[in-house]
């Protein structure tokens, strides 16, 4: 290949492992039956059609074409497909038994978890315990299948770039559920993924860029001038271009903890809200949730965002408010008002579909300057701590708005996990 020196770049032993279907599995083994075999789709709301499939067993993917983010109209009515909707706190007690699994292998420096279905693992250090990388992943996957009936794919790579390469385009397709791609497999491998959007971080947008310049493959990627790269995408352009040659020079052990900390909290509405009142009472009750957070975490935030998402799209999309506070704060009723300002300044009567609050530039609970004449701040966080201690032993109904009995969405989703139902009904 010659383009590349590899011997510059670390050479280690990576898994990324993905648990096949991995909500549908869930579902389907709790039900007594094969993963693999069974017809399940898992909804996020059976009470609307336009509801979207989180996850769909690999045979409704295979007969039905149904996948994650088609619509539950969309599923055939006269099917074998069974259509249910989605316990969270079931799978998050599934995926740390799996991560439980992982830990018989690796240190916790040497695992990431991508997300709820996909982690990574560096066992260069366990290969004198338990034998080679594909020695690993199969005890990995036989323990993972006969201890919770679930189907793990393993892909194996010099890096973590190309596990997961490895995982996405080989591994995930066909038993034995293992692939490994390594440095000098590049040109049988990482060059031959197509179309481009298949490749690890190139979006529809940069799909069409890449062509605009002539770039068709990822072979060709992987042989363009780097600096027209820079030059046309910016930094990502670079990357892109050296992902094209499987390089990746992260190290699992060595994390890099982000620049900036936040907390957020989205939701998309059941139904078009037009009543100012109670759009109100959905940032304040959302605005309780995000301060309940700061105040587990003994912190406060300096600004919060606002965002409000329209249904009609032909009106406006909606708008984005930046908000900054007089000083560090996590007192539920002085950001709600500040929210609640800054929505009735910019809201015009338009059918509210979707909100979302953020606090940002967040600052330990102790840092702060304290103001004489700062009226009624002590009573508010006396207050929040009485409702969060309720809602601590007695569960989070035992305290809330009258307000959320009308418009708001507090009661409905008080005992939901990952915004989706927590448990079974």
């Amino acid at each position: 290949m010659g383009l590349v020196d590899f011997s510059r770049f670390p050479r280690r032993s990576v898994l990324c492992i993905d648990a096949k279907s991995f909500f549908a599995s869930v579902e389907a083994v709790r039900r007594g039956l094969d993963p693999l075999e069974a017809y399940i789709a898992v909804v996020s709301d059976l009470r609307r059609t336009g509801a979207v499939v989180l996850a769909s067993s690999p045979r409704v993917k295979s007969e039905y074409n149904i996948k994650t983010g088609n619509r539950l109209f969309e599923i055939p009515r006269r099917s074998p497909i069974m259509v249910v909707e989605p316990n969270m706190a079931l799978y998050i007690h599934m995926n740390q038994a799996i991560q439980n699994i992982f830990r018989r292998f690796v240190t916790d420096e040497d695992l990431h978890v991508y997300s709820i279905d996909e982690s990574l693992l560096d066992v260069t250090a366990s290969h004198n315990l338990f034998g080679p990388a594909e020695a690993i992943a199969a005890a990995i996957l036989k323990m993972v299948k006969e201890e919770l009936g679930l189907i793990v794919t393993a892909g194996i790579g010099d890096n973590p770039l190309l596990a997961k390469l490895a995982l996405d385009n080989e591994a995930k397709k066909q038993p034995p559920w293992i692939a490994k791609w390594t440095y000098e497999m590049v040109p049988q491998t990482v060059w031959k993924i197509q179309p481009l959007t298949a490749f690890w971080g190139i979006s529809r947008g940069y799909d069409k860029k890449l062509k605009q310049m002539g770039i068709y493959t990822i072979e060709a990627l992987a042989h363009a001038d780097p600096m027209r790269l820079q030059k046309t995408l910016g930094v990502l352009g670079l990357q892109l271009y050296y992902h094209a040659w499987g390089l990746d020079a992260s190290i699992l052990s060595q994390k890099v903890r982000p620049k900036s900390k936040s907390y957020s909290k989205n939701q998309i509405l059941m139904r078009d809200y037009h009543e100012k009142a109670e759009i109100l009472m959905v940032i304040k009750e959302m605005v309780g949730d995000v301060c309940a957070r700061l105040r587990k975490h003994q912190e406060k935030c300096q600004e919060v965002y606002l965002g409000i998402g329209y249904s009609d799209r032909n009106l406006k999309v909606g708008f984005t408010a930046r908000i900054k506070l007089v000083r560090p704060e996590h007192a539920t009723e002085i950001i709600s008002e500040a929210t609640r300002k800054e929505f009735v300044r910019r809201w015009h009567g338009e059918p509210v579909r979707s909100v979302n609050i953020t606090a940002g530039k967040i600052v330990p609970q102790g840092l702060e300057q304290l103001e004489l004449f700062f009226d009624g701040a002590e009573k508010k966080h006396a207050m929040d701590r009485v409702v969060d201690d309720l809602r601590a032993r007695f569960g989070k109904k035992a305290v809330f708005y009258a307000g959320s009995m009308a418009g708001g969405t507090f009661l409905e989703r008080a005992d939901y996990v990952g915004g989706h139902k927590g448990k079974s009904e």
